[in-house]
């Protein structure tokens, strides 16, 4: 396990949104939201979360790893599939409740459990009347690999992944 880089605590509010003190604020499941970009393009490619340890080993390795709410335990991304997350650049928010990754992805290039770049891959349609079903539009949906074949799991697009995960 690697020991998480202790900051001095804040001692305020300025001290958390103004000074150069990281003092990440997890939240009572000891979780921060990360958003992912591409590096490249800004692409937003996925949600996730950190604990603290792997806020610390992303940190120390200039690798991304995440905390998965589903299976309990900590993962480095791409450690099946081969599509692992080069962080470039790792930022907070103003209150440090967040955290944003821009990242390169090896492999294929998919970040998503499905096979595609993007967890992102479908629009909801806006202004439409209320009462009727809204019917997703898919966008940039291309796969980039077989997640059957690469999770060696029936269904693992067909979301029974997550809960495996």
């Amino acid at each position: 396990m690697i020991k998480p880089t202790v900051s001095p605590a804040p001692q305020s509010e300025a001290d958390i949104e103004e000074s150069t003190v990281f003092a990440p604020r997890f939240d009572a499941d000891g979780l921060l939201p990360v958003v992912v970009t591409a590096a490249e393009t800004g692409d937003v490619l996925m949600v996730a979360y950190m604990n603290e340890e792997a806020l610390a080993r992303t940190i120390a390795t200039g690798e991304a790893h995440y905390w998965s709410r589903s299976r309990r335990c900590l993962w480095r991304k791409g450690e099946e599939s081969g599509n692992t997350q080069l962080v470039v650049e790792l930022r907070t928010d103003c209150d440090q409740d967040a955290l944003w990754l821009k990242v390169k992805t090896g492999g294929s290039g998919a970040n998503c459990h499905t096979g595609r770049t993007s967890c992102f891959y479908r629009a909801v349609p806006l202004r439409t009347p209320p009462g009727g079903g809204l019917a997703l539009r898919f966008v940039d949906a291309e796969r980039q690999f077989d997640p059957e074949a690469v999770y060696r799991h029936p269904g693992a697009a067909k979301g029974t992944l997550k809960s495996r995960e």
